[in-house]
C-alpha cells in the first residue's frame, strides 16, 4: 500500500492555518512551522507536528527533514526574501512540489523563477481550496459548492478510452453527475452519453465530497 503523501507548511498566518487545518483534518501528515513562538504554541493546539523554525536556514531545514517531504506549502508572502530563500532551500534538498503564496505578479515572476512549482494568489484561492485540490491528487481542480457536494474537473482515465458514457456508467460507479465536457479549453455542456472519451478530455463533474477518494 502506498504511503501517505506529506506536507509542510511555512508560515501559520490565516492562510497557512486553513491550509495546514484543512490537511490535518482529513488525515494527512503536516509539519506546521513559523517563527513565532507564540503562533506555533497556539497552533500546536489542533496541529500534531508544530515547529518553531527559521526555514530560511539551510541547516534548520536540513534538521527538519524538509527533503523527505512531498510537497511545501510556503505561505510567507509578506517576506519576498523569506519565501524565496524558503523556497529555493526546498528545491535544493529535493522537494518534488513547492507551492509559494504571493501578494503580486512580480513576486509571483520571481518565486517561479527560483524554482516554485506553483504560485498562488491568496485572494483568488483559499487555504481550504488549496488544501482540498492537494487531498483530491489527480484532479486538475475542485471547487467547494457545498460541505458536501464540490465540482471537480478530472483527467479521463486510461481504462476510459474508447468507451461512451453509457458503456461506463460513472454514475453507477462513482456517484458523480458529469454537468461537461472539455477539450482544447473549449467546455461542452451539452453532454451526449453516446461520445467517445479519449485522452484529450478532461470531465467536470458534481461529486459528493465524501466520495471524492473512489475517483483517484
Amino acid at each position: 500500500m502506498k504511503a501517505k503523501k506529506t506536507y509542510a507548511v511555512f508560515g501559520l498566518g490565516r492562510y497557512g492555518i486553513a491550509v495546514a487545518r484543512e490537511l490535518v483534518e482529513n488525515g494527512m501528515e503536516v509539519i506546521a512551522v513559523d517563527t513565532d513562538e507564540k503562533i506555533v504554541n497556539d497552533a500546536a493546539a489542533y496541529l500534531p507536528v508544530c515547529k518553531c523554525a527559521d526555514v530560511t536556514d539551510a541547516e534548520v531545514v536540513s534538521r527538519l527533514g524538509i527533503g523527505n517531504i512531498d510537497t511545501v506549502i510556503v505561505c510567507m508572502a509578506s517576506s519576498l526574501e523569506a519565501s524565496v530563500m524558503a523556497v529555493a532551500l526546498c528545491k535544493e534538498a529535493g522537494v518534488k512540489t513547492v507551492i509559494a503564496k504571493c501578494s503580486n505578479e512580480m513576486q509571483q515572476k520571481i518565486l517561479l523563477l527560483v524554482g516554485a512549482d506553483q504560485v498562488v494568489f491568496p485572494e483568488n484561492e483559499s487555504g481550504v481550496r488549496l488544501a482540498k485540490n492537494l487531498l483530491s491528487s489527480g484532479f486538475i481542480d475542485v471547487i467547494s459548492l457545498s460541505k458536501d457536494a464540490s465540482i471537480v474537473e478530472i483527467d479521463v482515465k486510461e481504462e476510459w478510452c474508447g468507451k461512451n458514457l453509457i458503456e461506463l456508467n460513472l454514475r453507477k460507479k462513482y456517484g458523480f453527475n458529469i454537468i461537461a465536457i472539455k477539450k482544447d479549453e473549449k467546455v461542452n455542456v451539452n453532454v451526449n452519453p453516446e461520445q467517445v472519451l479519449d485522452s484529450e478530455s478532461s470531465l467536470i463533474v458534481i461529486a459528493n465530497t465524501a466520495k471524492l477518494g473512489k475517483l483517484k
